[in-house]
């Protein structure tokens, strides 16, 4: 993901769990929602927004 078209398309997504919005971690490869304590990865430059996927964060 390095385009500026790609960043907006993720910006736009969120929580499937809140329904906030999520921040891109570029470095990461992950959208994180600070809301929920979750980061759904991005596998091959495709967002998995699925809970059982995501990573539970601090």
């Amino acid at each position: 993901m390095s385009t500026d078209a790609d960043r907006k398309m993720l910006e736009a997504l969120i929580c499937p769990q809140t329904h906030a919005t999520l921040r891109y971690d570029a470095e990461a490869q992950e959208l994180v929602s600070d809301n929920a304590g979750l980061a759904y990865p991005i596998r091959n430059g495709i967002p998995v927004m699925l809970v059982d996927e995501a990573r539970k964060i601090d």
